[in-house]
């Protein structure tokens, strides 16, 4: 085998026999055939795969950015580590807070379990929710009455499977009066039973008082105004 360094040399001395002069080869050819010799499987067995070069180029490229950000940040690395720490804190605040961000409220999530309740029932259930301020518990249920007190009035029709949208958005046929509060009702619905968010005292009497409004509301009939 012919050595690499001594193919790339400007010329390469071939044996010669008897009296015949020295073969020269110029150095283009002697790259290409040095290259044509190490291009050989036997001289890459211990080359690392491409995932592992690929992994390491990764590597690289992050400790780049952490020096680069840490030159630009007071107190270097230490400080850049309190930075991320800080950032990290407050998405965990917010997160608590708020629920999911990126939660949507599934459109065929059902408004009511398996077993029917009374409006009586939900408000019952409500009101012994916000006696302990848990006021998620009791804004659910007072929804629930809501809806069940529309039902029994003959105002919706029965209806397994309903979610608190769709009975908003049929209430509000005949109760036009009331429609944009239905609406801010199911929304608020939705945003804690599958949004995770959590409400407060404000939310549960602002719904305690539509299901009283509504209750002494008339319905309005096909082709007639808007309820009284």
């Amino acid at each position: 085998m012919i050595a690499a360094g001594g193919i790339l040399g400007a010329q390469l001395a071939l044996p010669l026999t008897g009296d015949e002069p020295p073969v020269t080869i110029s150095r283009d050819p002697a790259r290409e055939a040095a290259e044509r010799e190490l291009s050989k499987p036997m001289y890459h067995e211990n080359d690392p795969s491409l995932f592992q070069r690929a992994l390491d180029r990764f590597w690289e490229w992050v400790g780049d950015l952490f020096n680069a950000a840490s030159g630009a940040t007071p107190g270097g690395g230490l400080g850049l580590v309190v930075i991320v720490l800080v950032v990290l804190l407050l998405l965990g605040i917010l997160w608590w807070r708020l629920g999911n961000p990126l939660r949507v409220p599934p459109s065929s999530a059902a408004l009511f379990d398996d077993r029917p309740h009374s409006a009586a029932e939900h408000r019952s259930a409500a009101e012994a929710h916000a006696a302990e301020h848990h006021w998620s518990q009791a804004v659910q249920e007072r929804m629930r009455a809501i809806v069940r007190s529309l039902e029994e009035r003959a105002l919706l029709d029965p209806r397994p499977g309903r979610t608190a949208d769709e009975a908003a958005s049929e209430a509000s046929q005949v109760l036009p009066s009331h429609a944009d509060r239905l609406r801010a009702a199911a929304r608020n619905f939705d945003a804690i039973t599958y949004g995770g968010r959590s409400t407060d005292e404000q939310t549960y009497l602002r719904l305690t008082e539509l299901d009283r409004d509504i209750e002494r509301t008339k319905p309005a009939l096909s082709g007639a105004g808007a309820a009284e």
